[in-house]
């Protein structure tokens, strides 16, 4: 394997940054262990709304068929250090190839670019893990489960104790909506901002939900739970092929006690199922964390989702907000007044990439 500029090559195959979008999503299309976070709409979303560049490493033959891909982000923080991250924001988005040649040139040409950005780290979330890189499979887990045929067989795959609470939340009086419209984006937001305030971390920048929603179009959506009109629970969903990726959901202090979430999942697995999906994917939790112990509460077996490190010290980013360095900073966030906490945090959430 030889360097050229800005290139790896064999003698069949060179790594290049020069590849059409068009080129990348026919590619992420094909290949059966793409996610939504390898498609160009979730590169050129987290671009334009945080700044963050995106750089797609695609591997060539000599016809320019492609044979692999890597979108990295360059994610720029004073808070948390540099670091090309693939995919920004996500949970996957790794290395994806069509065999272990392409996937070790991307691997190399990935640490290249670090080098010619000066950027001390690079982490992958998902995809296989190159040669020397630092490997890291205990610490979150994934949730997937099938969508099935109707409501009755998917209540009844639910374990009985949580079967009760979704029955309890369908007798509620909760009605369920669907958009992607500005009323549907702004009480999302709120929820979310709510949400993720208790939980004692920084929200996404507004920006970054609307540039998702634009770049995928009809495939992402809000499905959201009301309650005497309020809005109580909500989630924004990417849908893949086969697959719905519930990825940012939150609920009020109301919600817990009308079962709003309960009834937010099973409404989109429903809504899912309407529009094709036979898979749902629940996302990642932390290991022995409230989340992952809800997910599997539904039903959902939890599955190692296996990370990449490379840096040039051996190191990497701390950006877990359950660490001992952060512990105080969450505690603090939780106390803080709603509107304090959306103008912070979008200031600091940028950064985590």
């Amino acid at each position: 394997m030889k360097m050229e500029s800005n290139v790896f090559a064999t003698d069949a195959l060179r790594v290049t940054r020069d590849v059409a979008d068009a080129t990348v999503d026919a590619f992420v299309a094909r290949m059966a262990g793409a996610t939504p976070f390898h498609r160009v709409a979730w590169g050129r979303a987290i671009e334009g709304a945080t700044g963050h560049s995106l750089h797609n490493l695609a591997v060539v033959d000599g016809a320019g068929a492609l044979h692999g891909i890597l979108p990295l982000h360059h994610v720029r923080s004073r808070l948390f250090g540099n670091a090309l991250v693939s995919a920004g924001f996500a949970v996957d988005g790794g290395i994806l190839a069509d065999g272990d040649v392409a996937a070790a040139m991307l691997g190399a040409a990935a640490v290249d670019l670090a080098h010619q950005l000066a950027v001390p780290a690079v982490e992958l979330r998902g995809g296989p893990t190159p040669d020397g890189w630092q490997s890291v499979a205990d610490a979150h887990l994934g949730f997937v489960g099938p969508i099935l045929a109707d409501d009755d067989a998917q209540l009844a795959a639910i374990p009985r104790k949580h079967r009760a609470e979704v029955r309890k939340a369908l007798a509620n009086d909760l009605q369920v909506s669907t958009g992607r419209d500005a009323a549907a984006r702004a009480e999302h937001y709120h929820i979310y901002a709510t949400s993720v305030r208790n939980l004692g971390t920084p929200v996404f920048p507004r920006g970054l939900f609307h540039a998702v929603l634009d770049q995928f179009g009809e495939d992402a959506d809000i499905l959201t739970i009301h309650h005497q009109g309020a809005a109580v629970a909500s989630v924004l969903s990417l849908y893949d092929r086969d697959t719905v990726y519930p990825f940012w959901g939150g609920g009020t202090q109301a919600a817990r006690g009308l079962r709003a979430n309960e009834l937010l999942y099973f409404a989109l697995m429903r809504h899912a199922r309407l529009r094709g999906c036979s898979r749902f994917d629940f996302g990642r939790s932390k290991v022995g964390s409230g989340p992952a112990a809800y997910k599997k509460n539904w039903g959902f077996d939890a599955t190692p989702l296996c990370y990449s490190h490379w840096s040039n010290d051996g190191g990497s980013r701390d950006i877990n907000p359950n660490s001992a360095k952060y512990r105080a900073m969450v505690t603090m966030w939780q106390r803080l007044p709603l509107p304090l906490a959306n103008f912070l945090g979008p200031l600091i959430a940028r950064q985590l990439g």
